[in-house]
Parts: C-alpha cells; sequence; structure tokens
C-alpha cells in the first residue's frame, strides 16, 4: 500500500471496520466540501480526524473547494482617534461582514489585535485571509494575517525595514501565502528600493532584488491611493508615482510580482491621458482581472468621468481595453468594486436642514458599468474604509505563533 493510501487509511479508522461503511476516500472527499464551522466541530470527533483536517494537503484541498464561493466582503473602517483621545489607534476598531453586491449587514466582529502606533489599513486579501499591517511609522512595520472564519490570527516575525507598501498572494505551485513589501518612496540616484517577501511555510522573511533598471534621478513613490494591493493571475501589482528627471509631469510606473517565481517586471499602462484635471488614478480587480480606474474632472461643473480599463489576456503586451467612461456627479470618491464588477461609489456632500441645522450628507451608490444603473445603500460606507473579500477556510488552523481569540 502506498503512502498515501496509508495517510487516508489513518483518517478515518475505527475500531469496528463494518463492510458497508464509505471508503476513506469518499468521507474524504465529503469532509473537504463542507462548511469551516462543521470541521471544526468534527475534529472533536476523534484524534485521526483532528489531526487530518489540519493537514497541509486537506486543507489545500478544502480551499480549492471553496476559493468561488465569494458572496461576502469585510468592510474595515479606518479608526483614526484623535490626539487627546490618548488611545490606539487600532484599539476597537469594527468590521462589518456584508453580502457583496447590497452591502446589506449580515454580522460585525471586532479586529483581536490592535497597533501601539500608527496607520493601520488592510494591505490586501488573499483566499480569505487578511493581511494587515500599520501605514505610517516608518522603520516599525508589524503585520498580521488574520483568518476571521476560524478566529485566528498571527503576528509575523518582527522586523525593521523601511515604510513600505505590503500585499499578500498565494504561491499555488508551493502551496504558501506570501506577504510581499517594497519601499513606499526610493530613487535610483538615492538608494535602490527594498523588497521583503515573507513565506508563511518557512515562517521567516528574505531580501529580493528588483531586478529592473530605474530611470536617473527619479523619484518613485506610492500612487494607489490607499487601495489594496491587486492580486491577479498570480501576480501581486503595485503603481508608483514618478517625478524628476526628464519628466515635465508626474507620470506612473507599474510593477508586477510573480508570487511563484518571485521575480519583478514592469508592465506598460494604458496611454490614456484625458482631457480634463485628473483627481484620482489607481489600479484594482475587476472581475478578476487587472484594471486601472482613472477619475478627471468632466465637462459639468459637478460632472466627473471615471474610465475603466481591463487587461483582456495577463501578460499579453497592449492588451488594456477600455472598458467604459462614466459620467458622475457629485463625485466624491471611489470605494470598490463588487465581485460582480459593479462601482461603489460616494457621492456629495450635500448641504441639507435638520432641525434648523445645515448639514453636510453623503450618499453611497452602486453603479453598473455596463448599463449604468444606479441604486443607492443605506449603509454607512465611505472612503475610509478598506474592503476585503470574505470567504472561508482553514489556513492558520495551526501553526507557530497562532493566535485563538
Amino acid at each position: 500500500m502506498s503512502q498515501r493510501k496509508e495517510e487516508r487509511g489513518a483518517i478515518l479508522r475505527r475500531r469496528t471496520k463494518h463492510e458497508d461503511d464509505l471508503p476513506d476516500e469518499v468521507v474524504l472527499d465529503i469532509l473537504a466540501r463542507l462548511p469551516v464551522k462543521s470541521l471544526l466541530r468534527f475534529r472533536c470527533v476523534c484524534k485521526p480526524w483532528y489531526s487530518s483536517i489540519a493537514n497541509p494537503k486537506f486543507i489545500t484541498t478544502h480551499l480549492l473547494n471553496h476559493n468561488h464561493h465569494h458572496g461576502y466582503v469585510i468592510h474595515i473602517r479606518w479608526n483614526i482617534p484623535k490626539p487627546s483621545s490618548g488611545s490606539s489607534p487600532s484599539s476597537g476598531q469594527v468590521c462589518t461582514l456584508t453580502c457583496d453586491g447590497t452591502y446589506e449587514t449580515v454580522s460585525e466582529f471586532r479586529v483581536p489585535f490592535t497597533f501601539q502606533s500608527g496607520f493601520p489599513y488592510v494591505g490586501g486579501s488573499c483566499n480569505g485571509i487578511l493581511c494587515f499591517t500599520n501605514y505610517t511609522t516608518p522603520g516599525s512595520n508589524v503585520v498580521y494575517l488574520w483568518n476571521t472564519s476560524i478566529r485566528k490570527f498571527k503576528r509575523l516575525p518582527d522586523n525593521q525595514f523601511p515604510n513600505m507598501i505590503f500585499g499578500i498572494g498565494y504561491d499555488s505551485q508551493n502551496n504558501d501565502f506570501k506577504v510581499v513589501g517594497i519601499s513606499r518612496t526610493f530613487a535610483k540616484s538615492k538608494r535602490p528600493p527594498e523588497v521583503r517577501v515573507y513565506s508563511l511555510n518557512s515562517d521567516s522573511w528574505k531580501r529580493v532584488e528588483l531586478g529592473i533598471s530605474l530611470r536617473p534621478n527619479v523619484l518613485y513613490y506610492d500612487g494607489n491611493y490607499f487601495k489594496a494591493l491587486p492580486f491577479v493571475s498570480g501576480h501581486l501589482h503595485w503603481m508608483f508615482k514618478m517625478s524628476g528627471g526628464q519628466e515635465r509631469h508626474s507620470t506612473h510606473m507599474l510593477l508586477s510580482f510573480d508570487v511563484n517565481s518571485e521575480k519583478f517586471k514592469q508592465l506598460q499602462l494604458p496611454d490614456d491621458e484625458g482631457r480634463g484635471s485628473c483627481e484620482m488614478k489607481f489600479i484594482t480587480s475587476f472581475k478578476g482581472k487587472l484594471a486601472l480606474i482613472k477619475f478627471e474632472s468632466g465637462a459639468q461643473p459637478h460632472g466627473t468621468l471615471c474610465s475603466i480599463w481591463v487587461i483582456r489576456e495577463y501578460g499579453v503586451i497592449d492588451s488594456w481595453n477600455k472598458l467604459c467612461v462614466l459620467s458622475i456627479e457629485n463625485f466624491n470618491f471611489c470605494i470598490s468594486f463588487t465581485k460582480d464588477g459593479l462601482l461603489l461609489v460616494q457621492k456629495g456632500p450635500l448641504l441639507v436642514s435638520t432641525n434648523g441645522e445645515i448639514e453636510r450628507k453623503y450618499k453611497n451608490v452602486l453603479i453598473d458599468p455596463e448599463t449604468l444603473h444606479e441604486k443607492e445603500i443605506d449603509n454607512e460606507v465611505d472612503y475610509r474604509f478598506d474592503v476585503a473579500a470574505y470567504m472561508e477556510n482553514l489556513v492558520l488552523l495551526d501553526g507557530a505563533n497562532v493566535v485563538s481569540y
């Protein structure tokens, strides 16, 4: 009997084996299709079940069975305390689980860890694992991985890296989650960018070279407007603004990082200078494809034009396709896309009289880029929100320095 069959045979071994029992392979397949809450209860059935459900191979199989079940998203508000409050920026931070597409609230829960300083935000999410880091404290990049579905989190090994932009991706070849950080500001004439990669399998950081020639005397700095780094087609993506050198105006550079090979490359951005003044420009994921979103002033006094570009075939030069141009009145900020490609924006402010007092009111609207249909939502969602996909999984079920709450 092969080693694999021996492992399967040990998984559901009982004191008495009956002829009408299901084969071990069938039972394993059934378990791998069950929701996380059921599996957590089934770990208490017996020791073989306990160890087998935590087996990395089983966790991977369960992940593959559930990685398309995206029906929910998590909203995490940026909790910025007043200087006089004396509280931690992340103390009492609340997450809201909502239905993707309608943003109706399902439940609320608190972040189980805190940051002593800095600006906590979600650097990204991948297969249901959230990557939390602080934003504004140079040289003190505390990073957490959090699996909300099994109520467990892990603080990554301490580091003293420069202030970095972090993202998270999944290495499908090695069945490994990786956190990648790159310097927020860098220039070739001063110092090359710092790049660090954390592997969950090895529980350690390592240095990686950028491997790309940079323009001389040009300053590179973060240009993605606090948006989480998109993980698309096995690659993490950063967009940097470039200023100085021979450039009259700031331009943008798009970097991609292959999480499997750990190699960087520069991607071409679409040639779309537009006619108005650019108000916001960032990269994101649109229906599983890499997208560039650009907002610029429109012809009307309170109008904003939103251009959406999508890569049709990843890795193919000149594959950018201009999906549409939307005209949005009273645009204030873009929050996110839903899984089905609806754009969530905030409009306003509008001055409203309430009990004799003038107040500023904002409204949140879902826009379908294809039909141009708009739908207002009631939830309190504004630009100070991070949005991450929610998905059940068993990652971080066991392991070093994993904390339950």
